[in-house]
């Protein structure tokens, strides 16, 4: 088995002058979610695309599961991969247990799975509706049934929360832990930065086409050095004068607050035992994924 699903090397496309994608570096694991966060114009469907062997690099290497994903030898490896666009096309007049068929068959899959496949999405009870009557969010759900046919080893989702309820969206991220403990590897576009955090392995900063970050959580909030803040709220009438360290600050009657590095929160949690005051309430606050992909875009500005 390859060590590696998905792997560039140095990937480069251009557009004349324009150059979408700059010397990108990047591998997937089995059984690893990763999610590619940048704005529009970032450089994110153009990876997917260049991983899909849809468009081929100008300079750099794209191998998808051993091959070079735009070479002959990848073109029979397209069974092992489901995709999810950005922008669902799907036919109206069809229903929705047909437009299914039609991509079962397209793929060369039995049609048997395709009833479980539907109850997965939770589209069941609409499967001999007409596509035409589907809300957005149906749509999107029918489209990742379609994308999960043949139990894909590759899975590339593009925007793929877009029009989903909240209920939907944790369907979909229950379906990603599966195919992750599965040993799929997953590839995950997305602008809800805020709905990450615990779903994915790793994120990866795009910005004008360059690879600006690349790791967990915590290795990026190590990366960023953006503050931890650890609050404290002391009983109605408690005084701290004299009593508080002079790097908790006082940000009401009683609470207070100490910001710290990442790598001194350890030590910071257990100094409050030390402290000798009854406390009333402990609040920690870490950098989220929003405020971390913020911070990394303007280090790229300076």
């Amino acid at each position: 088995m390859t060590m590696f699903h998905v792997a560039l090397s140095s990937v480069t496309k251009d557009y004349g002058a324009q150059r979408a994608v700059n010397r990108v570096d990047l591998s997937l694991r089995p059984g690893e979610c990763v999610a590619l966060a940048g704005h529009n114009g970032a450089g994110k469907s153009t990876l997917i695309k260049l991983i899909l062997g849809l468009i081929r690099p100008s300079a750099g290497d794209v191998l998808l599961l051993g091959h070079n994903a735009s070479g002959s030898a990848a073109v029979r490896m397209r069974n092992h991969i489901g995709y999810l666009p950005e922008t669902v096309a799907l036919h109206p007049s069809l229903t929705g247990a047909e437009t299914l068929s039609f991509y079962a068959r397209l793929k060369g899959q039995p049609v048997s799975g395709n009833a479980a496949l539907l109850d997965r999405v939770g589209i069941t009870q609409a499967a001999k509706r007409r596509v035409g009557g589907y809300s957005k969010g149906m749509r999107q759900r029918l489209a990742l049934a379609q994308a999960l046919l043949g139990a894909p080893k590759v899975l590339l989702f593009d925007e793929p929360t877009t029009g989903l309820d909240p209920a939907s969206r944790l369907m979909f991220y229950e379906v990603v832990r599966e195919l992750r403990n599965n040993g799929a590897t997953v590839l995950l576009s997305t602008h809800a930065l805020s709905e990450l955090d615990g779903h994915t392995d790793r994120i990866v900063v795009m910005k004008n086409g360059s690879k600006i970050a690349d790791g967990s959580m915590s290795q990026l909030r190590h990366t960023a050095g953006l503050p931890i803040r650890l609050r404290l709220r002391l009983p109605a009438g408690t005084s701290a004068v004299g009593q508080l360290p002079d790097a908790w600050r006082r940000v009401s009657e009683s609470q207070f607050e100490l910001a710290c590095h990442e790598r001194d929160k350890v030590a910071a949690i257990r100094s409050i035992g030390s402290i000798g005051l009854p406390i009333a309430d402990i609040e920690f606050h870490t950098p989220s994924l929003d405020d971390m992909y913020a911070h990394f875009l303007r280090r790229e500005d300076v």
